[in-house]
């Protein structure tokens, strides 16, 4: 029956409904290529390449939420990975299969929402850059048990969000409650995270190896980064 609750997805879906769907906002952004957005460049998370670098990420299969137009899931292929990666944008995923076919690579992009994946064991690597601080807070429940079943024992999940103190900088300035976002009915442009709440969201079932703000990196350079980013990796716990 309509709006009548009887199970946990009824609950979610009555909070959804309370707020504009993220497509309806993220499927415009990617129209114009041409917009001075930092991370509409071709290039890789400086956390990611560094990773990569120095052997703790070695390759096999990894899944990518929130890929935009495709720079980390390119990146992870021409290291060896076998890539899949996901985007609410349709128009950003077209993007990231231009950039794959220029480049000649191979990568599965689909235009799907995260919360119609339901992947069991099949990964070695979940990367997710800037996907989980524009969630509200109540799909973080089934988004991270998601990645957590996605991952194959000893698996890494990787991610970048926002930091706060960051306002002028296009980031949040402050920590919102996670109640005042049902009370405003805004995430105001995206969530920011204090280093002890990601811990209490993430602890339980994954292992912290890396948990940093982000290197600032010039247009010059051949990676991503700029400082109103954590970036942060870990390790999948046994069940």
């Amino acid at each position: 029956m309509e709006k009548t609750i009887r199970t946990i997805q009824d609950v979610y879906d009555m909070l959804d409904a309370e707020f504009r769907s993220a497509k309806q906002f993220w499927e415009p952004f990617y129209e114009d290529r041409s917009r001075p957005i930092p991370f509409f460049p071709n290039k890789p998370d400086e956390n990611l390449v560094a990773h990569v670098n120095s052997g703790l990420l070695t390759g096999g299969k990894a899944l990518e939420l929130g890929c935009g137009p495709g720079r980390n899931a390119l990146y992870l292929t021409r290291e060896g990975y076998q890539v899949d990666a996901y985007d609410l944008s349709e128009t950003a995923i077209a993007w990231a299969k231009e950039r794959a076919n220029e480049e000649q690579l191979a990568v599965n992009f689909e235009c799907r929402s995260v919360f119609e994946l339901s992947p069991h064991a099949e990964y070695d690597l979940v990367y997710d850059s800037g996907c989980l601080h524009h969630l509200l807070p109540h799909q973080r429940i089934p988004y991270l048990e998601m990645i957590y079943n996605a991952l194959r024992p000893g698996g890494y999940f990787g991610m970048t969000c926002f930091a706060p103190g960051f306002g002028g900088m296009g980031g949040p300035e402050t920590v919102m409650d996670d109640w005042d976002v049902y009370r405003e009915k805004s995430m105001k442009g995206g969530l920011a995270f204090t280093e002890e709440k990601l811990r209490y969201m993430l602890e339980e079932s994954f292992e912290c190896v890396e948990l940093r703000p982000m290197k600032t990196m010039s247009q010059e350079d051949a990676e991503f980064g700029i400082p109103i980013l954590w970036v942060t990796l870990w390790k999948k716990r046994d069940a």
